[in-house]
């Protein structure tokens, strides 16, 4: 099927041949007068081959690849990559009676550029990241609670951050299938409030849970300090690991509220754990020296753009040098970056300087990155954004 017309400049389509799914503003020749925001087009090569159809949107990435050929950007298509991503979803074994959260949807991770959807139980977070997929919500909200081997029947709304601004769309949060059912979700076992209505994100970060179940295994005996904490995830699975203490750090009270109601949740009345609303930077400054011997850095993203790039860098050094000051000696440290903008190789070069103005003892135990349910499509290595590094100090 085609749409209204992009044509590429001469040349331009060479990425696109290589299946890269987006169509950058300086390597388009011409956009047909009625062309709109948020349109499904048909892009064409410079000499009229049809290469696929996209949304299209103002701005520097101009089109989203969503389909190769003629096939049509429709429900049919819809229903078709969503329970592919079910089905992938089902082979990690990640529905079972003890896990029932994880991520559904990762943009062009499962070729669906723009849209990201989380799954809680019988509830599924929707976020639009192009206007494109703003515009087909309904179709993508019927099709999830179409999926089999799914059971999907509340989908809330939630792209009031993540739309481009400058679009204008209005867009609200809310449930556009169903209604409130229980914000309380399940991951390995543990536990957890989920607030998907005022929480960061879709409500919880899952994709950090293969890296908090081995942070469990390393739990037992040692006194724990978990910075940046936001829900807790990293705590309750150090307490479940046989932390001998846990402390939870957060600078927003309500985060540290949450904290406190998910491990009451999975460890009521525990004297184990507390948890302080203050700067993580300060806090860091002014705890005593070897006070923890595991310590968790799970900023948020330091640099969302190339530009914050440079300053990001020296973030991350000042705050693994001062954990590297502080940690006691024979502590482990989990420390993460998920700026997509910084590198695997940058983010390590910032936590080695960080190392090495320590002059501490310091080596490498595992190398860590985003989970299988964020897939990153071979085509698209811009949607590699989570790494980490779990460190062993003398």
């Amino acid at each position: 099927m085609e749409y209204k017309k992009v044509v590429l400049k001469k040349g331009k389509e060479e990425s696109l041949r290589r299946f890269h799914p987006w169509v950058f503003s300086g390597a388009i020749d011409h956009i047909d007068d009625s062309v709109e925001e948020g349109d499904t087009v048909s892009v064409y090569a410079a000499d009229g081959t049809l290469i696929g159809n996209g949304h299209f949107q103002v701005g520097s990435i101009c089109v989203r690849m969503l389909t190769w050929g003629d096939a049509a950007v429709d429900g049919d298509f819809y229903r078709e990559r969503l329970q592919a991503a079910a089905d992938l979803r089902k082979c990690l074994h990640l529905l079972r009676d003890d896990n029932n959260s994880f991520r559904l949807v990762h943009g062009e991770g499962d070729f669906l550029p723009g849209l990201v959807v989380d799954v809680y139980g019988s509830t599924a977070v929707l976020q639009a990241h192009s206007p494109g997929m703003h515009f087909d919500r309904m179709k993508v909200a019927e099709a999830l609670t179409l999926l089999q081997g799914l059971e999907i029947k509340n989908v809330y709304y939630k792209s009031e951050t993540t739309l481009p601004y400058k679009a204008d769309l209005d867009a609200e949060n809310g449930y556009i299938v169903g209604g409130y059912d229980t914000d309380v979700a399940m991951e390995n076992g543990l536990r957890f409030h989920v607030d998907w209505l005022r929480g960061q994100k879709t409500g919880f970060f899952v994709d950090q849970r293969e890296n908090r179940s081995l942070l469990e295994h390393y739990s037992a005996g040692r006194r724990v300090l978990n910075m940046f904490c936001y829900t807790g995830g990293f705590s309750f699975y150090a307490m479940r690991g046989g932390a001998q203490v846990v402390h939870s750090v957060d600078s927003s009270a309500k985060a540290i509220s949450l904290t406190n109601e998910n491990v009451s949740l999975n460890f009521p009345g525990d004297e184990r754990h507390r948890a302080f609303a203050t700067d993580a930077f300060k806090y860091l400054a002014e705890m005593e020296k070897g006070q923890y011997d595991l310590i968790i850095l799970d900023p948020p993203a330091f640099a969302k753009h190339k530009s914050a790039l440079k300053n990001a860098l020296v973030g991350y050094r000042k705050l693994n040098g001062k954990a590297f000051e502080k940690i006691a000696p024979g502590g482990i440290l989990f420390t993460f970056s998920c700026s997509q903008a910084v590198s695997r190789e940058q983010f390590r070069l910032a936590v080695f300087s960080a190392a090495a103005q320590s002059r501490r003892k310091v080596r490498i135990l595992h190398q860590l990155s985003q989970p299988a349910d964020h897939p990153i499509n071979i085509y698209h290595p811009e949607g590699e954004y989570l790494k980490g590094l779990v460190l062993y100090v003398e």
